[in-house]
């Protein structure tokens, strides 16, 4: 479970009674997309023909740009982490980044699911005693990454959140 008990108003749209603008929620959906897509080969490697963590990431970004609805990218999303559901290891944990990645569109605070399961994907991905080091690459990857404008907010829920999402986002 990586969405906490009580969500945070930054997560949540101004239009819902938060303080979420428009843009910074489609900022952070697209962040979330680049997470997914920087781990996406390690789920096509192991399934070169399923299009469907690569369909969530493009629902994603065609979410943020006002091309399909947000009901269309959280079901591709859903289509994504059904595609992890008999993997193990990195590719599951890719695929799920993906799913991850597409229903930020539904709820922004899965920003951090598509950045903790790359982050775990790309542990997995290695032999044991690499797992640290690389995940605290992927970690400064995806930070060198954020917009600017959501810099500071992705930062803070990552400290806010890191228990939750099993430790990965500790550099």
């Amino acid at each position: 479970m990586i969405l906490p008990k009580v969500r945070d108003p930054r997560f949540i749209t101004i239009r819902r009674g938060g303080t979420l603008t428009d843009e910074h929620h489609h900022l952070l959906a697209l962040w979330a997309a680049t997470c997914a897509e920087h781990v996406l080969p390690l789920f096509e490697a192991a399934r070169p023909d399923d299009p469907r963590p690569r369909a969530a990431i493009e629902h994603a970004r065609a979410w943020a740009r006002g091309a399909v609805k947000m009901m269309q990218a959280r079901a591709a999303g859903g289509h994504a982490m059904g595609a992890a559901r008999d993997l193990r290891g990195a590719p599951r944990f890719a695929a799920y980044a993906a799913g991850q990645a597409a229903v930020v569109a539904h709820v922004a605070e899965h920003e951090l699911g598509a950045a903790a399961y790359a982050i775990k994907a790309v542990r997995a991905a290695v032999p044991p005693e690499q797992a640290d080091a690389a995940g605290r690459e992927e970690c400064r990857w995806q930070r060198d990454q954020l917009p600017p404008e959501i810099r500071d907010l992705v930062l803070e829920d990552q400290r806010r959140r890191n228990d939750l999402c099993w430790s990965v986002f500790d550099v």
